[in-house]
């Protein structure tokens, strides 16, 4: 790591005396990731299935479509398919047509999959409690507010087009704020 007499700006953002962005999420996610699987494998849950099943609890009463799922889970149709394919069978979760679009189906969660919920809610908390711990509570709301703003640049980035392709003009969507990726 550099020197703290260096003045970082002046490097470029890919200079290796710079901390790397994706390589930094990477290992966090990774991580985190790995942590909550080892917690939770007593259970028979995966993080991904936690992660669905909470969405569910939050988002349940307005049943969201398998797409809107994988919108809110921020990932893909297909992946998600299989999740709850899984889920279905072990009777955390119902999949019903969706009472317009018959290509979409609405997800709900059963009593099984709310139960199994709340049964590993609170390692969850406590993974998290144990991560932020070092933070001030201010810290801590910072930091996350500052990874949601990350996120939500990726996920303009991704819109945009690829490499040869025509270049679509749009506003920025982070009014008072500069736009880099």
């Amino acid at each position: 790591m550099a020197s703290p007499h260096f003045n970082l700006s002046s490097l470029p953002i890919d200079a290796p005396s710079r901390r790397r962005l994706p390589i930094l999420l990477r290992r966090a996610w990774f991580g985190l990731n790995q942590a909550f699987r080892r917690r939770l494998a007593h259970t028979g849950v995966t993080p991904d299935q936690f992660t669905t099943l909470r969405t569910l609890e939050e988002n349940g009463a307005r049943q969201p479509t398998q797409s809107e799922l994988a919108r809110l889970l921020a990932s893909d149709p297909n992946t998600i398919g299989s999740l709850l394919e899984r889920m279905a069978a072990t009777g955390w979760i119902a999949r019903a047509p969706h009472e317009k679009d018959h290509r979409a189906y609405r997800i709900s969660l059963l009593p099984e999959g709310h139960r199994k919920y709340l049964e590993v809610r609170q390692i969850a908390v406590e993974l998290q409690s144990q991560l932020m711990a070092g933070w001030p509570e201010r810290r801590r709301e910072k930091f996350l507010e500052n990874l949601q703003t990350l996120a939500d640049r990726c996920q303009a980035a991704e819109e945009t087009p690829k490499k040869g392709g025509r270049k679509k003009e749009r506003a920025n969507p982070f009014p008072g704020r500069p736009f880099v990726v």
